[in-house]
């Protein structure tokens, strides 16, 4: 495993670090360069708040924790990098290949590095129409324990079915500053989070019970899209089963489907969803790097911590 040295620099004293996708990068439906400015503009955001950016990928079969400049540019122009979940990791890695990591490679990867706090824009989950197809995205969730910062799962999933499997697998989902769960797009799906949290600091103390108790699951942390950039629910969802449509009658399968849905999504909104996932992207990675400063600070005491607790039961 490659750690890029100030990534490296950080977790040695305990600094925040904030851990990025790279499949947004090869497989989020933006071709180069849109795709590597979106990177950047993610990174760009963590590093706003003062924390170090971690953007995972494999290249040339060696993990690496933090793209350089030219590693991220080499992956947005790259055709050949393979959707790297935790099943291909040790392929890629084998076999000396490119790996975009998605949400559940990047997050065995980050956690091996020490890497507390991720930030994506969407989970996988439970595929529409298909209830056996469902992503490695909440396995990973059960099992590793990081925290994880999202918009809810992808608007191109059953979201219903996927909130309820989160709930089977004893994965937390703490709404922050909402009650809701996200439908990615839009701020609302119509289903609830577990708690509604409204700042890091709960966040952290939360997370510092879960430790405690021994619980292995991630902390699912949903942030709804900004209100400005908001795609409205109903919208959005006449766009996805128009999209998916026109997968099934051009027959688009496998890794190429979701690349496909948003493209098309994009086309049938004027660019609305487009920018609708900039906008939850970028905010994302800084309510996740707040999170990590969180956890960095030595002011966070137990104490304080207590406080934290004792307040988020009057909440619930």
């Amino acid at each position: 495993m490659r750690v890029r040295a100030d990534v490296k620099r950080a977790l040695e004293m305990n600094k925040a670090v904030v851990a990025l996708e790279s499949n947004l990068i090869s497989y989020g439906g933006r071709h180069f360069p849109e795709n590597l400015q979106v990177a950047r503009a993610m990174e760009q955001a963590v590093r706003d708040e003062g924390v170090v950016p971690a953007t995972v990928a494999v290249l040339s079969g060696e993990p690496v924790i933090g793209l350089d400049n030219a590693q991220m540019e080499y992956l947005a122009q790259s055709k050949s990098a393979r959707k790297c979940s935790r099943r291909d990791l040790a392929i890629v890695v084998a076999k000396g290949l490119d790996g975009a990591t998605t949400v559940c490679g990047t997050m065995v990867l980050a956690n091996q590095a020490g890497i507390r706090v991720f930030a994506s824009g969407g989970i996988g989950g439970v595929h529409r129409g298909h209830p056996f197809d469902v992503s490695a995205d909440l396995e990973e969730l059960a099992r590793t324990p990081m925290v994880v910062v999202c918009s809810g799962a992808k608007a191109l999933l059953d979201l219903e079915a996927t909130r309820e499997r989160l709930e089977t697998l004893g994965v937390p989902v703490l709404g922050y500053e909402t009650e809701h769960f996200p439908a990615f797009f839009s701020r609302d799906s119509g289903l609830p989070a577990d708690i509604r949290v409204d700042g890091p600091e709960e966040v952290v103390a939360i997370d510092r019970a879960r430790s405690d108790s021994g619980l292995k699951a991630a902390l699912l942390v949903v942030v709804p899209v900004p209100v400005r950039d908001e795609l409205p629910r109903e919208e959005a969802e006449a766009a996805i089963a128009q999209a998916i449509r026109l997968a099934d009658e051009r027959g688009v399968r496998g890794q190429a489907v979701t690349p496909f849905l948003l493209g098309s999504i994009a086309e049938l909104t004027g660019g609305r969803s487009r920018q609708a996932n900039l906008s939850l992207l970028v905010n994302n990675a800084r309510v996740a790097a707040r999170i990590a400063r969180c956890f960095a600070m030595t002011g966070v005491t137990e104490s304080r911590s207590a406080e934290t607790l004792s307040a988020l039961k009057q909440k619930a």
